[in-house]
């Protein structure tokens, strides 16, 4: 599987209920761990004071990623999405840790 970085952010629909936002947040949680579980969400950070997220995301290409692991979230219709596709680099540290 290739590994891709991804920012979150996510808009509520002006008008949109509590009671939905609240729904569609346990049920994104609940995705969020079955993704979690199956190696497609390796990584999920919100930066300090942010209301955003950063995460690194596997699946076998760009298509699946977005079609079959991040089109499965319950808040992927309030979600803008920047993707980059993440190759390891000669100098990275954790690579000698892997391969050993």
């Amino acid at each position: 599987m290739r590994e891709f970085l991804v920012e979150i952010t996510t808009t509520i629909p002006e008008g949109t209920s509590q009671d939905e936002v609240d729904s569609r947040r346990a049920a994104e949680a609940v995705r969020a761990g079955e993704l979690a579980a199956t190696g497609h969400l390796a990584r999920l950070w919100r930066p300090v004071g942010e209301l955003r997220s950063l995460g690194i995301w596997r699946a076998a290409d760009e298509d699946e990623l977005h079609e079959k692991v991040l089109g499965t979230l319950p808040l992927r219709p309030w979600m803008n999405l920047n993707v980059t596709a993440l190759e390891s680099h000669p100098n990275d540290p954790g690579k000698a840790a892997t391969s050993s």
